[in-house]
């Protein structure tokens, strides 16, 4: 049925909601509460029924919705029929394998909206119980791209992505970057926002200017420069990815078959072709073992081979933060500082390892030399230089300085109780902290580190300071130092015996 569009004035946020009045919802044999289909063109999507007795012929809705169905003056309002695409989740669930077919359609209904919430919850936890195989992974991958846009450039292109898991990580990105740039290998780099972690490597860039832009405007950026950093969730790529994070941050989970078809979807629709994946290893990432590791590198390989694309694996060492900044504005400043060379050693060789990866896979260095050709890059000032282009090309600032960076106007010091050596800096507790006191919705939230495993210290030495815009943030983030114990000391000297002499 066919029926004008009107807005409602409460704002419902993403709540796909319709209202319509209890004679037309009669006539298409629909209750309150019911799911029924919403269809403006080439555009469907899924939504829920409520009754509006001032309605009359009309259809109500929200703004965000009216957005998303391409601000039609009509729709055509049909009752909801269960889409083959839950036969197909449900298939899944009893342990069949999928075919290309079938992933096609599940991705498709997802994208469009035809699918609840709840059925992509179970196609998700299906994925987390059962599993896929290579050949699954790979049509969820190509589903994944073909249901959204897909950008082409003029030259090759080369990326670089981390799996994450790590606080302080999202510095190296923006280190590593105009390296690859300053030997002009193309490197359009696409980012994420932070979902569970401190930062995401679009946060930290943000704080040197704007991430986002069309895709027309990114095609601009690759005439002006070599490379950039910017985040992906304006330009319609690979859809489907944003709508199932979505569903997985709720679950609090996030199936390995899942994460690489994100991954690897995010960057060939981009128009990646050569790629290298960073996989940090250590207590509390995301990887623990060498082992596993290296099963999830093999995965990753299989999938991109299957895809044809050219793929490199750098598994990384992630036992404790990179660096000593945890935060959009704290990172900021930290990477500026490496660019300008200082920095933490820990950033320059994990930032100069990844880049050089990539210079070998690009051939610019040797097999073997490309961490030593991107560390010349970055100590003689290229880095530098290129990053600062990058920066006006984003519409930021190319001179600022480290100084310039504005932190939390509260803070607060964590200091030592005692003598000793610091043996543990845990990457959970420190990213729950800078978490707690806003990080990364506010920029200037965060942890910056003192010291790090091995250090010796002195009771009274600082350990960390917490910054925060928000002084009750920040006493939940102090509150949580005493609960979490995110930095241990121990003494030398273990036990006497006997006790008593």
């Amino acid at each position: 049925m066919k029926l004008k569009v009107d807005l409602v004035k409460n704002d419902l946020g993403e709540l796909r909601l319709i209202f319509i009045s209890k004679e037309i919802a009669k006539e298409l044999d629909l209750i309150p509460g019911g799911k029924a289909r919403v269809i403006a063109g080439s555009k469907e999507t899924t939504v829920y029924v409520a009754i509006d007795g001032d309605a009359g012929r009309n259809v109500r809705m929200s703004e965000s919705l009216y957005e998303k169905l391409g601000r039609p003056r009509e729709v055509d309002v049909k009752p909801h029929l269960i889409p083959p695409s839950v036969s197909f989740i449900r298939k899944k669930l009893g342990g069949g394998k999928l075919s290309k077919d079938e992933i096609y359609s599940i991705i498709k209904d997802v994208v469009s909206g035809v699918l609840t919430d709840v059925e992509i919850a179970a196609f998700v936890s299906a994925q987390l119980s059962v599993g896929m195989d290579i050949n699954e992974m790979v049509s969820l991958t190509k589903a994944m791209v073909e249901t959204g846009n897909v950008l082409r450039f003029e030259k090759p292109v080369y990326d670089i992505h981390s799996i994450g898991g790590v606080p302080g990580n999202s510095k190296v990105s923006i280190v590593a970057v105009p390296t690859v740039a300053s030997a002009e290998v193309f490197i359009p780099k696409t980012s994420s926002r932070a979902i569970t972690s401190p930062a995401g490597t679009a946060d930290t860039m943000e704080v040197f200017a704007p991430v986002e832009f069309t895709a027309d405007e990114v095609l601009e950026l690759a005439q002006k420069v070599n490379g950039f950093i910017i985040w992906g969730g304006t330009l319609g790529l690979a859809p489907a990815d944003d709508i199932l994070i979505r569903v997985e941050y709720q679950l609090r989970v996030d199936p390995v078959s899942q994460m690489i078809a994100s991954i690897l979807s995010k960057k060939l629709s981009m128009g990646v072709q050569n790629l290298l994946i960073d996989i940090p290893v250590g207590r509390e990432a995301k990887v623990e073992s060498l082992e596993g590791a290296r099963n999830l590198a093999s995965l990753f390989t299989q999938v991109s081979d299957g895809l044809g694309l050219s793929l490199r694996v750098g598994i990384t060492y992630g036992g404790q933060p990179i660096g000593y900044a945890v935060g959009p504005a704290l990172e900021a400043r930290e990477a500026l500082e490496t660019l300008m060379g200082g920095g933490p050693t820990s950033v320059k060789e994990k930032a100069t390892a990844l880049a050089g990866l990539v210079l070998e896979m690009a051939g610019v260095a040797p097999k073997g030399a490309g961490k030593k050709t991107a560390k010349e890059i970055l100590l003689s000032g290229k880095s530098l230089e290129t990053f600062r282009k990058i920066v006006e090309a984003m519409g930021g600032n190319p001179d600022v300085k480290p100084d310039d960076i504005e932190v939390g106007k509260h803070k607060v010091e964590v200091r030592a109780p005692m003598d000793g050596y610091v043996t543990g800096v845990y990457n959970r507790p420190i990213t729950t902290i800078a978490r707690a006191a806003g990080a990364p919705i506010d920029k200037g939230a965060g942890v910056l580190l003192h010291v790090k495993r091995g250090h010796k210290v002195k009771e009274g030495d600082v350990l960390m300071e917490i910054y925060s815009n928000s002084a009750p943030r920040l006493q939940e983030a102090q509150r949580l130092v005493s609960v979490l114990k995110p930095i241990t000391i121990e003494g030398m000297l273990l036990e006497t015996y006997p006790e008593y002499m």
